[in-house]
């Protein structure tokens, strides 16, 4: 994947364009998300659950958005994204803070994503 593909690919991101966004994941992908009660967050394995998070993300937080993006394309196999993840929370509150993504790359698809972000309190509510 090329750093084109990964511009698309968080276009789609924002436009919330589930069948786009899957379209770069491998099937066996493993999505380790932000927050949980394990060190890595919380492991979602297989195409189909990671499409279940988003969807849920999406729709939890129909604001959510990722700006600012920039990536370092390491190896062919390993890339790196940077990002301000911007959204409102159900209880009106507010999510702004930096975050990175550690990709892995397998047969030209996403294989990992593991998701960090700055542990910032929620913003006041509009």
């Amino acid at each position: 994947m090329t750093r084109d593909d990964f511009d698309t690919l968080f276009r789609a991101f924002n436009r919330h364009d589930i069948d786009d966004v899957m379209s770069y994941f491998h099937d066996d992908v493993i999505f380790e998300t932000v927050s949980g009660d394990n060190a890595h967050g919380t492991r979602i394995e297989g195409k189909d659950a990671v499409r279940t998070q988003f969807e849920a993300t999406w729709g939890t937080m129909p604001d959510v958005q990722w700006r600012n993006e920039s990536y370092f394309l390491f190896t062919p196999e390993r890339v790196v994204s940077e990002c301000t993840f911007i959204a409102t929370n159900p209880d009106g509150t507010r999510q702004h803070a930096d975050s990175v993504d550690l990709f892995t790359l397998k047969d030209g698809k996403i294989a990992s994503k593991r998701a960090f972000r700055k542990n910032r309190p929620a913003l006041k509510a509009a």
